[in-house]
């Protein structure tokens, strides 16, 4: 169960910005069905859910002026909703012999929400040229797949070190891999504000959608956050805040106070999770019929079509 000790995430505006152009998700991924008319004894318009199939949790940074980067994160985040509720294969019929086929649907989701944001782009001479970064996580235990563009960054904690599973879409980190700079020059460099791939965007050539597979073990963080968070941030930063905080709520607020303390120049950006050490099942070890089920009944149901329009 995803809830507010193992997985939490906050977006602030920060201290410099009119308004923020960020945006996140943290969402189960679940089998349901909505009951009608039967002869069970059970109300109409009950929803049944089956066990948790998968964990999503992303960011985005938008960009390209106060409408354009708000719109940006928005529409990528909401057409991903859309997408992942529409494309049940993705959460229903997931297997270990299907993975390859799979990394290549993250891949395409990535290019299909690119495509997406650029058409909108020249739909509206207002937001032309509006352009987010996506680092979204997706979770079936024990597998993370990290699907990633620009400069956000999604980190493994695990044993009191620190991985970065993320590359910064830079044309700082590009000299530096190039060796055309050397690294310790990358942070101050004017070109690491300058983005290479990114959803939507000017550029004309076809999005990178980078793909990551790692193997989580019980007790590992993962922390996704923006470049208005990282950029402040060291090693022994983060493993200060993960293992000294009590809650995932607790490293998020901390993390945000620590961007604030170093000027708060940016939208500042994080979820944190925890696999718990003990779950209380193991969804690869447990058959479909021992998953629990749970009950929720609703007069109104909400359909991906109120994703579509105008949103405040």
């Amino acid at each position: 169960m995803i809830d507010e000790h193992n997985c939490y995430g906050v977006t602030d505006i920060g201290l410099k910005r009119e308004s923020n152009q960020d945006s996140f998700l943290i969402a189960q991924l679940s089998k349901s069905m909505v009951i009608g008319a039967n002869s069970l004894g059970v109300e109409p318009q009950t929803r049944l859910f089956g066990g948790i199939c998968g964990w999503l949790m992303l960011v985005a940074d938008g960009m390209g002026g106060h409408a354009g980067g708000e719109r940006a994160s928005s529409l990528a985040v909401r057409y991903l909703i859309e997408r992942l509720l529409n494309n049940i294969h993705w959460f229903f019929q997931f297997n270990r012999a299907a993975e390859i086929e799979f990394i290549d649907s993250l891949k395409k989701l990535l290019r299909d929400t690119h495509h997406q944001i650029q058409s909108e782009g020249q739909r509206d001479i207002t937001l032309s040229g509006m352009g987010t970064t996506l680092t979204m996580t997706y979770l079936v235990w024990p597998s993370l797949y990290v699907v990633h563009a620009g400069d956000s960054r999604c980190y493994l904690i695990r044993d009191g070190r620190v991985e970065l599973l993320t590359t910064d879409h830079t044309m700082a980190r590009r000299l530096v891999e190039s060796g055309g700079m050397n690294p310790e020059d990358e942070a101050t460099s004017r070109w690491s504000n300058v983005l290479w791939n990114v959803l939507g965007g000017k550029s004309q050539e076809e999005i990178k959608a980078e793909v990551r597979q790692v193997e989580l073990r019980r007790g590992d963080h993962v922390v996704i956050c923006t470049d208005g968070l990282h950029r402040h941030l060291n090693d022994d930063t983060i493993l200060n805040v993960i293992y000294r905080s009590e809650s995932c709520n607790d490293c998020c607020h901390e993390f945000i106070r620590i961007a604030k303390q170093h000027g708060g120049d940016d939208n500042i950006t994080v979820i944190v999770a925890q696999v718990p050490p003990e779950p209380a099942y193991d969804p690869l070890a447990t058959t479909a019929s021992d998953l629990p089920v749970t009950i929720e009944t609703e007069a109104a149901l909400l359909d991906t079509a109120d994703f579509d329009g105008p949103h405040h």
